[in-house]
Order: structure tokens, then C-alpha cells, then sequence
């Protein structure tokens, strides 16, 4: 039986290719890379020295008098994504229907910077006190929180984090939120800023940064490289969409989880495999259908490797015939915001007919077998598509799109 249709009327996103969505799209069509070196602190005392950090960015043109003060990095993204959604979609809330709007959003790290400036100030300045903001500025809802206050919603709010599935579990639980009647509308995505020198030093021991660049599926992939920013989408009953006349970028044809159960770090075939089965069983589609898969690519050898794997295993044949690309070789792994950047790029490349590239690339790796769009979009028009993420920890989500098509 037909499952209610979610549709998806805005978008919003500020990142390493842009301060909005018109920016990051143009950089993403033209193959445009973001990762640049580290200009927010001091990176000769880490072994990289690159990142794919918001260029441009002035808080002072978002946030009058004081606010700032009250905001964390990874909240100011998250508000500024949130309010180019809402304006996009048209979607009016008023104090009546403010409760049958949900939001949701992801982030692995809350306020970072602000937490790691309350340590320099105790440890390292000897100080006694830390700023009295420091726990509204680094809890993980904070995003969550202000966009509900600055917005006027009171319906469910609340944050997820499952590190880098952070963004697909929280966009995965408002679609079923407005698909189930719920909630009748959502903004979700998610949100992260990890430049601090506590966090980076953090990453540095994980020995999974790179030292240049993110190649991903190339065989001389040296890791990732971290990014920032966030990206945020209005979810609305396709239903609703259409009688108020709305926009329909594309919809959220299904969502699907699982779990590991095997190591902290290191992935596995079956648990991802099983997610991206789960999202085709919810979407009711055939592995056929699906012309697009927006990787997790995060160019580690391993996570590269074992996701090539894990898509041959759940598309058969059919993962000869499928388009396969990371953008995170453009915009950097933004952690818990990283999902919620590829559902904007996703929806995006449907609803202008094209495939996305996996920039940077230099040289085919036998152990990555799929159609990667090697450095160039390429026009293909696809109906469904799938935008993986695979986070520390084993915890796998899975987005399937559609073109939203009446």
C-alpha cells in the first residue's frame, strides 16, 4: 500500500562552498574543492594543516547587539541554515499551527570551540571561573533550541548524535515524524563547527586526517579532511505542499538504520549494507530503481573499500549501472552536519538533472570497482537516489530521495 509522501520545499546551507545555497550549488556543479588551509587558529602545531572551513563568514551581518554572545560557531550555522529554509519553502507559521511543526537536527559535537575555551581559561590560563554561557553555548540541542525560540516552534524539538550519522538519523526521524501525521511540517538537517585545537588535536591522534587533500575512491586516499558549516531542509505532507501551492524541491521516499554490533572504528560490510536495504524497503522501491548514490566517502582506505563492498553486496549487478560519488571531496567531512550537506547536494543534483563528481580524484583503486563520476558532473536524470552515512561507533543511516514528481 502507497505510504503518505513527504515533500521537501526548502533548503538552506552555509558551508565550505558557500554562505547559501545559491553559492554551494554553483561550486558543486563546477566540481569546486573548499578545502583550503586552516586560517581559524594556528595549524603548525598539528600534523595537517588543511580543513574546509566557512570562508566569508561575519557573524555581525547575521546576529544584532548581543546575540552572538549567546551562540556558539556550530549554532550560528545552524540558525542561519534553518532561516534560509523557512524563507525558501514560503511556509508561514503561525502561532496556531506552531505546535504541529516539528524540529530535528544533528551534531556530534555541540559547542566545541565554546567548551574548549572554557578549558584554556581554566588549564592553561589558571583562571577560576569560565564564561557564565559556556553550557547554553556548548550543549548539543543549542541549535535545535534557537531555532525553535527565534522561529515560534512548539512542536517536538530535540538533537541527534550518532557522530558522523548525526544529520541522515535526525532528517531519517522528521520525515517519519511528518509521513506518521505527527507533525504536519519540519526543519531538519544538522550542524557542526570542529575547529578547535582541542578537537583537531583529537583527530590528529586518530591518524585518519589527510595531509593534503580528501581523494576518495582514488587509490593513493590519504583520509579525510574536516569540515564545518550546516545544512537545513523544510519537510512538509506532500498533500499540504501541493494545496498551498509550494515549491517541491523533491521528497524523502524512505529511511533506514542499523547497527554494527562489531568495532568502535572500523566498519563493516553487513552493517551498512543492511541500512541501505532498510531505506529501499521504506521507499517500497526495487535496488533498480535507484540511478544515484551519494556515498559516505569519507577517503580513508578503509571506510572506502568496505562502502564499495557494501553497495555490491545489497545492488548486485545493478551496482555497475549506478553513479557513485563523495562529495566530501568538496565541502569536507562536516561530522554530524556532514548528511545533511549531501541531502542538500542530492536534492539538488535531481532536481537539475545532473550527478554530482568525486573531485580530486587521480587514480582508479580495484578495491573501489564502482562508477565513482570521477572530477566532472555529468547531466543524468535520476528518479530515486540514496545518501549514505556510516559513523564511529557502527551506526549506520540511510536516506532514499525521489524527484517529487506529481
Amino acid at each position: 500500500m502507497p505510504q503518505p509522501r513527504v515533500a521537501i520545499t526548502g533548503l538552506g546551507v552555509i558551508c565550505a562552498l558557500g554562505l547559501d545555497l545559491e553559492q554551494t550549488w554553483s561550486s558543486l556543479l563546477q566540481g569546486k574543492s573548499g578545502i583550503a588551509p586552516i586560517q581559524s587558529l594556528d595549524s603548525s602545531k598539528l600534523r595537517f594543516q588543511n580543513g574546509a572551513e566557512v570562508r566569508g563568514y561575519d557573524p555581525e551581518q547575521h546576529f544584532k547587539g548581543n546575540a552572538v554572545g549567546f551562540l556558539d560557531r556550530f549554532s550560528q550555522f545552524a540558525l542561519i541554515a534553518a532561516r534560509q529554509a523557512l524563507a525558501d519553502s514560503g511556509l508561514k507559521i503561525a502561532p496556531e499551527s506552531a505546535g504541529r511543526v516539528a524540529v530535528v537536527t544533528g551534531s556530534c559535537l555541540g559547542g566545541q570551540s565554546s567548551q574548549d575555551a572554557g578549558f584554556v581559561s581554566l588549564y592553561k590560563e589558571n583562571s577560576n571561573r569560565v564564561h557564565p554561557l559556556t553550557i547554553p553555548r556548548s550543549m548539543a540541542n543549542a541549535g535545535t533550541s534557537n531555532i525553535s525560540m527565534e522561529l515560534g516552534i512548539s512542536g517536538p524539538a530535540f538533537t541527534i548524535s550518532t557522530a558522523c550519522s548525526s544529520a541522515n538519523h535526525a532528517i531519517g526521524h522528521a520525515f517519519w515524524m511528518v509521513r506518521s501525521g505527527q507533525v504536519d511540517a519540519a526543519i531538519t538537517g544538522g550542524s557542526e563547527a570542529p575547529f578547535s585545537m582541542g578537537l583537531l588535536k583529537a583527530w590528529e591522534a586518530m591518524r585518519v586526517v589527510s595531509s593534503d587533500t580528501c581523494r576518495p575512491f582514488s587509490k593513493d586516499r590519504r583520509g579525510l579532511i574536516l569540515g564545518e558549516g550546516a545544512g537545513m531542509l523544510v519537510l512538509e505532507s506532500m498533500d499540504k505542499a501541493l494545496e498551498r501551492g509550494a515549491r517541491i524541491y523533491g521528497e524523502i521516499a524512505g529511511f533506514g538504520m542499523s547497527s554494527d554490533a562489531g568495532h568502535i572504528t572500523s566498519p563493516t560490510l553487513e552493517g551498512p549494507a543492511a541500512a541501505m536495504r532498510a531505506a529501499l524497503a521504506d521507499a517500497q522501491l526495487a535496488p533498480e530503481q535507484i540511478g544515484y548514490i551519494n556515498a559516505h566517502g569519507t577517503g580513508t582506505p578503509t571506510n572506502d573499500s568496505v562502502e564499495t563492498r557494501a553497495i555490491h553486496e545489497t545492488f548486485g549487478k545493478h551496482a555497475a549501472r549506478l553513479a557513485v560519488s563523495s562529495t566530501k571531496a568538496m565541502h569536507g567531512h562536516a561530522l554530524g552536519a556532514a548528511g545533511a550537506l549531501e541531502a542538500v547536494a542530492t536534492v539538488m543534483a535531481m532536481r537539475e538533472k545532473v550527478v554530482l563528481p568525486t573531485v580530486n580524484f587521480t587514480t582508479p583503486d580495484p578495491e573501489c570497482d564502482l562508477d565513482i563520476v570521477p572530477n566532472q558532473a555529468r547531466t543524468s536524470e535520476v528518479e530515486f537516489a540514496l545518501s549514505n552515512s556510516f559513523a564511529f561507533g557502527g551506526l549506520n543511516a540511510v536516506l532514499a530521495f525521489g524527484k517529487g514528481t506529481q
